[in-house]
């Protein structure tokens, strides 16, 4: 089983990335993705958005993609900042 998430970064591009093992995400993947420690937004029953905890505190750059997912879920109640991984919530254990 071959899964894609797809990591959004700050500088707008999208790479489409895969657990090591083919099943799900490791913490230590996931930290390495945010550069930090994680947050996880449910989106849906099936997809989640994994950002950096600390983001805002840290003064990470805005993320512009990420917040246009946020939105289109939350409406504008707030913004993404940072790397960004959307995958599905079986992806993560």
């Amino acid at each position: 089983m071959n899964i894609m998430a797809k990591l959004y970064k700050t500088n707008g591009e999208v790479i489409e990335v895969s657990p090591k093992n083919n099943r799900d995400f490791t913490l230590e993947e996931l930290q390495s993705f945010v550069e930090g420690d994680i947050e996880i937004i449910n989106l849906t029953a099936e997809k989640i958005l994994i950002v950096n905890e600390e983001g805002k505190i840290n003064k990470l750059p805005f993320n512009e993609l990420a917040t246009e997912l946020w939105k289109k879920y939350y409406g504008r109640t707030d913004y993404i900042v940072g790397n960004a991984l959307l995958c599905n919530s079986d992806e993560v254990r």
